[in-house]
């Protein structure tokens, strides 16, 4: 990734793309028509390229995310979708993207659920507990690996911010939740007994 990341920005900066059309559909066509991994790699990473990303990034491009997501359907495009894209819409566009977010944690899908529990991983203090609450809930008693490793590192994140609630919520839940999920939740809490 180091390596991609590194060719790709060269090549965002030397051929810059002139407006928001362009943009997505450079990033549409790198995806669509990837054969490798890391063409579809550098499709998020232009959609992340700061430049690109704080002037065009906005909730109309939420399809495009979603689809990305759902053929994506792995782990390491899903949570680079959530965690940078995603998490940059909830904090320039809030009220869209978190009532997409909401919708998305009932899809029947895995990899939007899982995108709607990790978007908020790194927003801390700010990170809506109503939302994290709900986007868990859809998938709490999903049997799959991913989504209850994905429920287990979002609430771990937020237990660096309130451990007290997350401790509260594994507690109230605790029948519910995986091992797993409860395992990697209270990870770096002191020891809790369930």
């Amino acid at each position: 990734m180091p390596e991609v990341r590194r060719i790709v920005r060269t090549c965002f900066a030397q051929r810059p793309c002139n407006n928001a059309e362009a943009w997505e559909a450079a990033a549409r066509d790198l995806w669509g028509e990837a054969r490798f991994r890391e063409e579809r790699y550098a499709a998020i990473e232009l959609l992340d390229y700061s430049p690109f990303r704080n002037a065009w990034l906005n909730p109309h491009c939420l399809p495009l995310l979603e689809n990305m997501a759902r053929t994506g359907a792995w782990w390491d495009y899903v949570d680079a979708i959530a965690t940078k894209l995603v998490h940059h819409l909830l904090r320039s566009h809030p009220t869209t993207t978190t009532q997409r977010m909401y919708a998305l944690a009932d899809d029947q899908d895995l990899w939007l659920r899982r995108t709607s529990i990790l978007c908020q991983i790194k927003r801390r203090e700010n990170t809506d507990v109503e939302l994290l609450t709900h986007a868990i809930s859809g998938s709490m008693d999903d049997t799959d690996f991913f989504a209850r490793k994905a429920i287990g590192w979002a609430l771990r994140a937020y237990a660096d911010t309130d451990p007290g609630w997350v401790v509260g919520y594994v507690q109230e839940y605790a029948n519910r939740l995986s091992a797993l999920s409860k395992r990697e939740a209270l990870r770096r809490v002191p020891e809790v007994k369930l």
